[in-house]
């Protein structure tokens, strides 16, 4: 993975603006006497605000930018004039992104279409000038609020892809090829296990000019739910797939026993896979004739959909895609999301270690001049929305 751009896991630190503070400017002009407070109200700070882009489909460009800050507000002046708010930090995200407390684990929030645009950190609001505090027996106040304070907040981002048909299976069990052999994608394919180590995708096209979006998941084995193999690194993509396509090959010792683990797999890590719908594919099946499909087939899996398949030799190809078309487009198969778990916190920290994002990311902030000539102690209700 390390000379791959596929980059699906990051931790960043994120700190929006801190609000300005008011200004206790008292107005002095030439022929108006008494003029009174005009202090203006400060800026609010900027947000730190997540959208998603269609345009993305890794997590790359945030890699080498680790830190995303938000600009502050100005202090508000005299005039009542109100001071420049602060410039909103806008991060780019590729659809599907789910975002995490790194500290905590808690879930924050998941972006999922185009445009989509999430305020992760709110900027602090700015103080009000003196001339809000203007009474009938305070007519000269010489006080203001000071600005909201900044937020900060470390984030481990994690890209789930987004696909309708997801492959899943033990290492070699030609899901790559199956891949490369139904669209236009090239992954990678060798006669060893993990051939694959990144997510593919690809488009398949179907009848009529319709079509739907396959992806390869690298091998899954037993105990990937506990962190064996790569299945634990890549088996959050899965869950965004709207149909799993199981693929086990005709010269297994026990097929029925191969599907049964896989499932258990997925059933382990997140048990809402299980409510997706799913479809059997037997794989390398050219090496099978009629008769020995006819007795394999009563050992098969109860209850879903099962086909033969050779990506080689295009044999039960063009029957596998019916079948993912009519499932995609059952009403039963309509998921509207799926719930994003917190991480457990006793294995955030060893996830963290694995993916190489352990780096502390503090940043030191130094407090401008004069941030503190302002110390008035207001009251809860002073920040009542206006």
């Amino acid at each position: 993975m390390a000379e791959s751009n596929f980059v699906d896991y990051v931790k960043i630190y994120c700190r929006s603006g801190k609000g300005g503070r008011g200004s206790t400017h008292m107005r002095r002009e030439k022929y108006v006497p008494n003029g009174g407070p005009d202090g203006g109200d400060g800026g609010r700070g900027g947000h730190v605000i997540l959208r998603g882009n269609r345009n993305y489909w890794t997590l790359l460009h945030l890699r080498y930018d680790r830190h995303a800050m938000a600009g502050h507000g100005q202090s508000g002046s005299k005039n009542k004039s109100f001071g420049k708010d602060g410039e909103d930090k806008v991060i780019d995200v590729p659809c599907g992104t789910v975002v995490y407390n790194a500290e905590t684990g808690e879930y924050i929030c998941d972006v999922t279409d185009h445009g989509q645009e999430v305020i992760l950190l709110k900027g602090g609001r700015g103080g009000q000038g003196n001339w809000h505090f203007r009474t009938a027996t305070r007519q000269a106040p010489r006080f203001a609020q000071p600005g909201e304070p900044m937020q900060e907040l470390t984030v481990i981002m994690e890209l789930k892809l987004l696909a309708d048909v997801g492959l899943v299976g033990f290492p070699n069990a030609g899901k790559s090829t199956l891949l490369s052999t139904v669209s236009a994608a090239k992954p990678k394919i060798a006669d060893y296990p993990f051939t694959t180590l990144e997510p593919n995708l690809g488009i398949v096209s179907y009848r009529d000019g319709k079509s739907f979006v396959m992806a390869d998941i690298p091998g899954i084995i037993e105990g990937a739910s506990e962190g064996k193999g790569l299945g634990l690194r890549f088996l959050r993509h899965i869950e965004r797939n709207s149909l799993l396509l199981f693929m086990v090959p005709a010269d297994s010792d026990d097929i029925r026993n191969e599907y049964d683990i896989l499932l258990n797999e997925l059933k382990t890590f997140n048990p809402e896979m299980l409510d997706k719908q799913r479809v059997l594919a037997i794989t390398k099946s050219d090496m099978l004739d009629e008769e020995l499909m006819d007795e394999i087939r009563p050992t098969l899996p109860e209850g879903i959909p099962s086909v033969f398949i050779s990506s080689i030799t295009g044999l039960g190809i063009a029957g596998l895609k019916d079948i993912l078309w009519e499932e995609l487009n059952k009403e039963s198969n309509k998921i509207e999301g799926i719930v994003h778990r917190s991480k457990d916190v006793s294995r955030l920290q060893q996830e963290l270690q694995d993916m190489g994002e352990d780096e502390v990311l503090d940043f030191e902030y130094e407090e401008e001049e004069g941030d503190d000539d302002l110390d008035y102690e207001y009251e809860e209700e002073d920040w009542e929305e206006k």
